[in-house]
């Protein structure tokens, strides 16, 4: 599993995570797990699975990590 941080949400389910690549990765509200979407904070640390979703690259399997 990779590891980042999000960074941004937004208010139509979805976000975005910093990957510390330099490329961000999209994330769907319904491939967010352990937690509900409206719980997530940017700044937080996820992990995720790079997958593939019908627009390209998206996060899948986000959970939150406790520091």
């Amino acid at each position: 599993m990779a590891e980042g941080k999000i960074k941004r949400l937004t208010d139509k389910g979805f976000g975005f995570i910093d990957t510390g690549t330099g490329k961000d990765m999209f994330f769907h509200m319904s491939n967010v797990e352990g937690a509900r979407f409206d719980e997530l904070r940017e700044g937080q640390k996820v992990s995720f699975n790079a997958g593939e979703g019908p627009k390209g690259p998206r996060a899948e399997n986000v959970r939150v990590l406790q520091d």
